[in-house]
């Protein structure tokens, strides 16, 4: 049991079946009696040779919600090709704006196409369901990796198809804002800016500057983003001299924009994650110490209680209790174990 698995599969039970064997094949078509959605992420046409595709299942099924995930998507030229989060970012444009500037590119720190797609699907799902309740039908729905990034490419991809403008990588920086960077101070990074001419005037005699929006130079935005690297030279000469508390204590109450770039000890340890449970302490069995620290729910609300109801399962830690549920005997559980399909 990793991190990762622990963090996306917290809340889950976990149940092994073989759907290579015909009675595996009918214990998952028992379970789609009673489920309102089957999510499969493999290669797409795999569930469809194992019998077990949208086609073979929504006659009999009418009421499911079939949603896939795939690399790329049904249909089209990649549609056969396996799916990994560096893969599509490099294919759909992420990896391009993403490093320093005139720098190589960068990998993000964490699988965000992995998690946006499935965050995509959740959305699709909750909408076909809203849709089941209106029309009384089931439907197919289908996310990729690629067509994920693709979308997440917002302004920087409307750029170019409307005005024939190619992305760049900007660091912390703003394309079209300055300043707005992360500047060195004495222990860490610190995030600031000015989105507009005004804020530009609070943050300059905020850092003893006093006389830069005098400065031709950076009168305006557009002229302090055709002058930034001299903007940032003054910024960062300004901002090492004292620590990121010390500037935070300065900051504070100001109405401007800024936060420090925090490792994960500053993370976990901060008032608001406090106040709005992000860190739950859990039994799970199948760690050393007997508990285990898992993230909190990210969207509360106000009529329904959210939280760590079930601890990340182990591999078919729930296979007997779920196939109870089904309405099998104990002898026909086991019956299924010496089959190997449990």
């Amino acid at each position: 049991m990793s991190n990762y698995f622990s963090a996306v599969n917290r809340n889950k039970r976990s149940l092994t079946l073989d759907l290579k064997k015909p009675s595996g094949k009918q214990v998952l078509r028992d379970l789609l009696r009673e489920a309102d959605v089957l999510v499969e992420n493999f290669k797409p046409g795999t569930m469809d040779r194992l019998g077990l595709g949208y086609d073979s299942l929504k006659e009999a099924y009418p009421h499911l919600i079939y949603a896939s995930i795939s690399g790329y998507g049904r249909s089209g030229p990649y549609s056969s090709r396996g799916g990994y989060d560096p893969i599509a970012g490099a294919e759909a444009g992420l990896l391009h704006v993403t490093g320093e500037r005139n720098g190589p590119p960068v990998r993000p720190g964490l699988g965000l196409i992995d998690m946006s797609t499935g965050l995509y699907l959740h959305g699709a799902i909750i909408a076909a369901l809203y849709a089941r309740g209106i029309h009384g039908k089931g439907q197919r729905v289908d996310g990729s990796l690629f067509e994920t990034q693709m979308s997440m490419l917002i302004n920087v991809g409307l750029s170019w198809l409307n005005l024939g403008i190619e992305a760049e990588r900007w660091g912390c920086q703003h394309p079209s804002i300055a300043p707005y960077d992360a500047f060195k101070t004495k222990d860490l990074y610190l995030v600031c800016g000015a989105t507009n001419d005004a804020q530009f005037g609070d943050l300059c005699r905020l850092l003893g500057l006093d006389s830069l929006p005098d400065d031709e130079r950076f009168a305006t935005n557009p002229k302090r983003v055709d002058n930034r690297d001299e903007l940032s030279r003054i910024f960062n000469n300004v901002l090492r001299s004292k620590t990121t508390d010390e500037w935070l204590q300065v900051f504070e109450g100001t109405g401007l924009p800024f936060a420090p770039i925090n490792n994960m000890q500053r993370t976990f340890d901060h008032p608001q994650a406090e106040a709005r449970d992000m860190v739950a302490s859990v039994a799970v069995e199948a760690a050393k110490s007997g508990k285990m620290k898992l993230i909190g729910p990210a969207i509360k609300f106000s009529e329904s209680q959210t939280g760590i109801r079930r601890e990340p399962p182990v591999l078919g830690q729930h296979t007997d209790e779920v196939l109870g549920e089904l309405g099998l005997s104990s002898n026909e559980v086991a019956k299924l174990r010496e089959q190997g399909v449990i």
